[in-house]
């Protein structure tokens, strides 16, 4: 029997050793009918001019070019920020990177670092910091897209930057989890725990709720055994250490096989937390818990950026909520974007909607100061808002409502649970009317970080109408004073840009001449020949 059962398990091995040579033969021959080069070569490409960098070079740099999907990570003890990669695509082509970055908050100045033996590009990966060692970046999976994002290739690599050194290295090791992206991924004590993720290879398509474990002393990966009834398979959730010693999970999206050949995309709301085991010594017993989310809810969406802040809080800002267009004869999905801002209670899992006040005129911080001199004695309510810094406004019939941001582009905007949760809320002055008060536009995998009380907020994506902006604006909030969303780079609407694509644009003239459709093929094979080249910044 046991010689039987091991040929048939050979058997199997080498019956999907050859479904995946004939697919890639499959992948290769299409992205060559479509001008692109295959995934082996571009990566190839990439390890040679890798290869070139042979030393270490900081430079003062401009900000980064716009993107999503990259990562934006709090410096363990440095007033820094770390940004990297991340994806851009304007419609005809796609750029993916793999640069790094040093965001100075105190100087307002970016600084690149070049290093030997970097990672490929790539964008929907995950990063965390950590102190040891003076200081360590940890990346894990992601993925890499073709030109024309067609076809995606997802990593399963795991590597650190050494920050004191400017040292990349890439972690050997076995038993870790598949090759995925949209994952989530957090320190728990010494280990890096990675969640959930998504793998879409063209063929069929495939959603994560493993968790997986990374020991960063023996640097080994540990499928954690969990029990309970958990989150069900999703990517771009809501992540994050809790107090209590546990991993907070929730929110994210899916897809489900509908109908034949079609799919049915699932926005999740539920909460769940991941504890361990008190009574294992091991490190990989854990058992999930589902939660009660008290507060004011955010609505339904995904691709929400979350930021840990101090005091056992957590930020929560943007998203989208993609919902099907009956209406549309050829399908599709609209997009309601986001611009609001939530804080998640850690420890009691609570919501609050977190309202920008704007600046006080001189009388009224004096009108204000007089008051407390009057010994007038404010409620325990009043003082518990202070000390939380939020300004929480009153419940009302949510609405959506349409709103253009600064000219640039129109979108709409959802409504939450209720006009609390409408991020923009304006507080009434004394005449009852609301004054302006600046938030960023809208938009999905953004960059978020918390730095010494200060939120920061870093491009992101948006759609208008059929296009998706991508965007590289800049921005910071005071979490003690939340008076004004300050603008560090503002959003240039001659910096958007979008390429239609053959039978996109309804404007075009159908008397367009041969001659015009000639230089457009043109123009279009050497925008395919240069994106080939792996643009890396």
């Amino acid at each position: 029997m046991g010689k039987k059962d091991k040929k048939k398990g050979q058997g199997a091995v080498k019956t999907a050793v050859k479904t995946e040579k004939k697919a890639n033969t499959k992948l290769k021959k299409e992205m060559a009918a479509k001008g692109e080069e295959d995934f082996d070569t571009l990566l190839a490409k990439f390890a040679a001019q890798d290869a070139a960098v042979n030393a270490v070079k900081e430079e003062v740099v401009s900000p980064p070019s716009r993107r999503s999907c990259f990562t934006l990570t709090p410096h363990p003890w440095q007033d820094q920020l770390i940004f990297f990669g991340g994806e851009y695509f304007n419609g005809s082509k796609t750029m993916m990177y793999n640069d790094l970055f040093l965001y100075h908050t105190k100087h307002d100045r970016w600084v690149q670092v070049m290093a030997p033996h970097s990672p490929p590009p790539r964008s929907g990966h995950q990063a965390v910091a950590v102190g040891r060692e003076g200081g360590q970046l940890w990346i894990f999976g992601g993925e890499f897209s073709s030109v024309t994002q067609s076809h995606f290739y997802h990593f399963k690599d795991l590597w650190v930057f050494h920050l004191a050194e400017n040292k990349w290295e890439k972690v050997p090791g076995g038993g870790g989890p598949s090759a995925r992206s949209g994952h989530r991924m957090a320190v728990h004590g010494n280990q890096l725990l990675v969640f959930g993720g998504f793998n879409d290879n063209g063929r069929q398509f495939r959603y994560y709720n493993d968790i997986y474990s990374f020991c960063l002393n023996d640097r080994k990966w540990t499928k954690l055994a969990v029990v309970g009834n958990g989150p069900c398979p999703r990517s771009g959730c809501l992540l994050t250490p809790v107090p209590s010693g546990g991993i907070l999970v929730g929110g994210g999206y899916s897809k489900e096989p509908a109908k034949k050949d079609e799919e049915k995309g699932v926005t999740h709301t539920d909460m769940f937390l991941l504890a361990p085991d008190k009574h294992d010594k091991t490190g990989t017993k854990w058992k999930w818990q589902s939660v009660r989310q008290g507060g004011t809810r955010p609505s339904p969406r995904c691709g929400a950026s979350l930021a840990v802040g101090t005091g056992e809080r957590a930020y929560v800002f943007g998203g989208v909520h993609d919902q099907e267009e009956d209406d549309d004869d050829e399908g599709g999905l609209l997009g309601t974007f986001f611009n609001d801002l939530y804080l998640l209670d850690l420890k009691k899992f609570v919501w609050h909607t977190v309202t920008v006040s704007g600046k006080k005129e001189e009388g009224e911080k004096k009108k204000r100061r007089r008051k407390k001199e009057d010994g007038k004695e404010e409620s325990d309510e009043e003082m518990e808002e202070k000390m939380e810094g939020l300004n929480v406004a009153e419940e009302d019939e949510a609405k959506e409502k349409v709103v253009s941001d600064d000219g640039v582009f129109t979108v709409t905007v959802g409504p939450s649970s209720s006009a609390a949760g409408q991020a923009g809320s304006k507080p009434m002055d004394d005449n009852g009317s609301s004054p302006e008060v600046f938030v960023p536009p809208v938009r999905m995998n953004a960059g978020v970080a918390v730095k010494r009380g200060v939120l920061y907020l870093y491009g992101g994506m948006c759609e208008d109408s059929h296009k998706q902006l991508t965007l590289n604006d800049f921005y910071s909030l005071d979490l003690n004073k939340l008076d004004e969303w300050r603008t560090i780079i503002s959003l240039d609407q001659a910096d958007l840009e979008w390429f239609e694509s053959e039978g996109e644009d309804d404007s075009d003239d159908d008397d367009d001449s041969d001659d015009d459709d000639d230089d457009s093929e043109e123009e279009d094979d050497e925008e395919m020949e240069e994106a080939s080249a792996m643009e890396t910044e």
